[in-house]
């Protein structure tokens, strides 16, 4: 009776908090004092342990270009000082958790390690002024916090419109500022191949450069025949996860297979069943100078157009030699665990008229084209994990059978996700129905998108563990991550229109309790994160404008 009445207090100074404080994602515990504690240029910052330097860095960095000061940086405290302390083993905390308490003399955080000393960080800058001041009055609270989900992320694909290295790490930063620590980077696709690999030069070469692009959302109304380009030297690679890592927030790399590859096709078109076949573009669609390339004798081109193409891998000895060799390098570049193939969306058309796939087939003593998908992904997970690594694929390599080891996606609704957890293995949510940011915002967009109508209440509302698991099978959930195709997102600024303020509402629902998910009280909050948006320079969907 005592506990679930210090709760109920608990969770009412949360809510009162929630609308005092506004912080998002909304802690576990929360309790507020009156007073408050001014961060002046007078004001140190003690940093006690190497660990901590990083995160002393970006706070730092963040005062200095918001608010025109940054604090003095020393080892031991005083009066009028912010403390970073990273210890372990923080009673009833996890490694990512983290206390919080500021009173009159200054501010102490204490994180289960060093990366929970840095979201305990993320806390205290939204406990500042969303004016420019040098002296920023914060509230006394005692804040004790965790997330709740392992993995919380988003990924952005740079291969449909490629996005400098500047707008890369501000996506990472965005991130980190709302304690996400995934950063799932969508590298290669039909309309572009983005990660130079020192092996194969005319993956960049050829494969990062179209001749155009699809006018509009609805095909029919031709090229814009304006040539888009672009791709990631593997210093500026090593430097952005260098940069995540300063943030906590690890790069996943994704390279498709065996779909979604017409980019390396047209760089090297022994990848195809058919490399003597040209390249089908809708003569509606294809752009001036793609015409003329075919007509003067090129066969395989780089995708102008959006959607699903059947020239897709073959699935031969060269091309999973120049696959591994892919993974090599990648590998070499991205210390994550986790190494992203794709996998969905691969028609089996060449695969069924190819006399090498059915000879395969017999030979393998495979059912039919699906299971000669899932040996191709089961194959390139026995190399991966020979290299120490984790693969992830999108939900459609659960058909034909999964790989043993695999971490799946599902991103057709829910049901891949909860079979592989009924078959015991982890499984990130990422349904196209609550964390598509690709998606309208409102019923009457004004900007041009993929389609759909995924609101902010709507994301709010996802709740990552299905109904349909008990609760055993829903500790192989790992979390979630939102999803930012880039179709018709041609530049950051719009980028950024179309994540915020929906990438808000996704942090809280990976972050906070679900018991302290509050729909009117998280309305409340995001009128001030506007303002913060505002500050950041960000541009974002403003609903009655």
């Amino acid at each position: 009776m005592v506990r679930s009445f210090f709760f109920s207090l608990l969770l009412c100074s949360s809510f009162s908090f929630a609308q005092e404080v506004k912080i998002i994602p909304q802690p576990a515990e929360v309790i507020t004092n009156t007073g408050s504690f001014v961060i002046s240029p007078k004001t140190s910052l003690v940093v006690a342990n190497k660990g901590d330097k990083a995160t002393a860095a970006f706070f730092n960095t963040y005062l200095l270009e918001y608010y025109g000061f940054e604090l003095a940086v020393v080892q031991k405290a005083s009066k009028n000082s912010i403390v970073l302390n990273s210890i372990q083993n923080i009673d009833g905390l996890k490694g990512e958790g983290y206390s919080l308490k500021s009173d009159k003399d200054g501010v102490l955080i204490e994180g289960n390690s060093n990366q929970g000393t840095f979201y305990g960080m993320q806390t205290l800058i939204q406990l500042l002024s969303t004016e420019k001041s040098n002296n920023l009055k914060i509230a006394l609270v005692q804040v004790k916090d965790e997330p709740r989900f392992g993995y919380r992320g988003s990924m952005l694909d740079v291969s449909r419109h490629f996005l400098p290295v500047s707008f890369v790490k501000k996506y990472i930063d965005y991130l980190a500022l709302h304690k996400m620590n995934y950063f799932h980077w969508h590298l290669t696709e039909d309309q572009g191949w983005r990660i130079e690999i020192k092996k194969y030069p005319r993956l960049t070469q050829i494969g990062s450069k179209r001749n155009g692009s699809i006018i509009g959302r609805y095909p029919g109304k031709g090229s814009d025949n304006t040539p888009e380009e672009g791709f990631y030297t593997q210093e500026e690679v090593k430097d952005i996860v260098k940069y995540a890592s300063d943030r906590f927030v690890t790069v996943v790399p994704e390279i498709e297979m065996p779909g979604h590859s017409s980019a390396a096709i047209a760089a090297y078109p022994m990848l195809s069943c058919f490399p003597n076949e040209k390249t089908v573009i809708p003569a509606t669609m294809i752009s001036e100078k793609s015409k003329q390339e075919l007509a003067n004798g090129r066969v395989k081109l780089v995708q102008e157009t959006w959607g699903v193409f059947t020239d897709v891998y073959a699935p031969t000895e060269y091309t999973f030699n120049f696959l591994e060799d892919v993974l090599d390098e990648v590998m070499a570049l991205f210390p994550s665990k986790y190494i992203h193939v794709g996998g969905d969306e691969s028609p089996k058309d060449a695969w069924k008229r190819s006399e090498f796939c059915q000879q395969l087939i017999k030979e393998k003593g495979l059912k039919d084209e699906h299971e000669l998908q899932s040996y191709f992904i089961q194959r390139m997970e026995k190399y991966i994990n020979k290299k120490g690594r984790t693969l992830i694929g999108w939900d459609e390599i659960l058909e034909g059978g999964l790989a043993p080891n695999a971490i799946v996606m599902s991103w057709r609704g829910e049901a891949g996700g909860i079979a592989a957890a009924k078959e015991n293995h982890q499984v990130i949510m990422t349904p196209g129905s609550h964390v598509y940011l690709d998606h309208s915002q409102t019923k009457n967009e004004k900007e041009v998108t993929i389609g759909g109508f995924t609101s902010l209440e709507k994301i709010y509302s996802y709740e990552p563990i299905p109904k349909e698991l008990n609760e055993q099978q829903a500790k192989y959930v790992l979390g979630a991550q939102g999803n930012v195709w880039t179709e018709y997102m041609e530049n950051p600024a719009k980028v950024e229109y179309m994540i915020f303020p929906r990438l808000s509402a996704l942090s809280e629902v990976l972050w906070s309790p679900k018991e302290n998910k509050n729909w009117p009280a998280f309305q409340t909050k995001i009128e001030t994160m506007k303002k913060r948006y505002d500050m950041w320079g960000a541009n974002y969907f403003k609903e009655n404008e």
